[in-house]
């Protein structure tokens, strides 16, 4: 019998960035006990999975991990990406209608290049998934809902060249925030234009602003869009009691946002108040995805809670007005974009991993055929305290790119390496879901 949902859990308790740090294993520690607690694993509504270990080509579909993927994934990041697809497992084989992976540690910085951490994220769970559910399952249009405080550039650079993978992100905005980015003009790339969509809050925007947001912008965009598949990466740090930020959500919020987008699966991301927030917010979130009644779970503290102010508002309104233009116009905007860019597009990038202290630049390059997606190629090279200088050009073939692209990405690794200059060399070659180092 199919439940209305799967529960996947696993807290990581023997990895953590120190033994202070807001990204630690009691995060699901006091939400499994709150959970436990309140009976909710003994309902027949919310069946329990134990999370499977992720294979390193799982990983490499999505990442090229430079030197090499043992040098910064561990056990515990294998288990956390191996905990979404279990969850996706469960969906898609319908045993149950949706899945919440409750695990750590958080993927949603991660880009598809990762020399190290940034923003406590080494690989992007979710990005992972979603190349999982293409593969396994053939997957076709896919929406991203990022609800973290922290807009989600991992996810967003990942699937900035891929027009069937909607990915809309609310978070506070960039100016006053880590990563400093997230911005409505960052909308994908010109053959993926529109399907990136940006919407940066004001500090101290509440339920009410976030719930006007959905109902009259992310709703209207998603129901337009169709997806086979639509996936929360559920960061609660816009909760009012978080402290690496300054939101004003509460967890009635959380739940009725969960309620309201009725999402597939969802994946934990952020969130850092760990008594005050999230054993409320994951509590209200697993009652709403499950279909259960909810409106019993408040915070016993809201004193630090503060109404929202005319300012909020007018941003959110903003927002709405710009989001809705840059939707209807996205078709327009896309084709003027492709002819301008002709037969490739290259944008530079510096990225900084804040965890590391690592510094890279990328000169990233799509290169267009009539035929087909075409291919990328990515220069990266990045500075760092524990490994010096180290650089790789990297060739990434899609999964419906034509032989002659492919053939293209294979000889432009060729010709760098032939030219000297880098440190290591791989092709992502997706027809052959393989990541080759040359």
């Amino acid at each position: 019998m199919t439940a209305p949902l799967g529960l996947v859990f696993f807290p990581a308790v023997d990895w953590m960035i120190s033994e202070t740090h807001p990204e630690r294993q009691e995060r699901l520690i006091y939400t499994y006990d709150q959970i436990v607690e309140e009976g909710l694993l003994d309902l027949a509504e919310i069946r329990e999975y134990k999370p499977r270990v992720a294979a390193r080509r799982d990983i490499e579909r999505t990442h090229i991990v430079v030197p090499d993927l043992k040098d910064i994934v561990t056990d515990a990041h294998l288990v956390s990406a191996g905990g979404t697809l279990t969850a996706a497992d469960a969906v898609m084989k319908r045993e149950v209608k949706r899945a919440f992976a409750l695990v750590r540690p958080p993927g949603h910085h991660a880009m598809r290049v990762a020399h190290g951490i940034r923003g406590f994220c080494t690989v992007n769970i979710e990005a992972i998934m979603i190349d999982y559910l293409r593969k396994t399952y053939n997957a076709g249009r896919i929406a991203v809902v990022d609800t973290d405080v922290h807009h989600g550039d991992g996810t967003q650079e990942i699937f900035y060249h891929d027009p069937d993978t909607l990915f809309i992100s609310f978070h506070q905005d960039g100016h006053t925030l880590y990563p400093g980015s997230g911005f409505m003009e960052e909308a994908g790339s010109p053959y993926a234009f529109g399907a990136n969509i940006n919407l940066p809050l004001l500090p101290e925007t509440g339920d009410r602003g976030v719930h006007l947001l959905f109902d009259e912008l992310i709703r209207p965009i998603l129901d337009d869009f169709q997806p086979d598949i639509l996936i929360n990466s559920a960061g609660q740090d816009n909760h009012y009691t978080d402290m690496l930020a300054s939101m004003q959500v509460t967890a009635q919020g959380y739940a009725r946002l969960a309620d309201k987008l009725k999402a597939d699966i969802a994946v934990l991301e952020g969130g850092y108040s760990i008594e005050a927030a999230l054993p409320y917010v994951n509590t209200g979130i697993v009652l709403a995805m499950a279909g259960l009644d909810y409106s019993h779970v408040i915070e016993p503290d809201q004193r630090e809670l503060r109404a929202e102010g005319n300012h909020t508002t007018a941003r959110v309104a903003q927002l709405i007005r710009d989001g809705r233009a840059l939707w209807s116009a996205r078709g327009k905007l896309k084709a003027e974009k492709i002819a301008k860019a002709g037969s490739s597009w290259t944008r530079k990038k510096p990225i900084y991993y804040d965890t590391d202290g690592i510094r890279e630049m990328q000169t990233e390059t799509a290169f267009y055929c009539p035929k087909c997606p075409g291919y990328l190629t990515i220069d990266s090279s990045a500075w760092g305290s524990y490994f010096g200088e180290q650089s790789a050009f990297i060739a990434v073939v899609w999964a419906a790119s034509c032989p002659d692209c492919g053939k293209k990405a294979y000889d432009a690794v060729l010709r760098a390496k032939k030219q000297g200059g880098h440190n290591y060399f791989f092709v992502q070659d997706k027809t052959k879901d393989l990541l080759e180092r040359i």
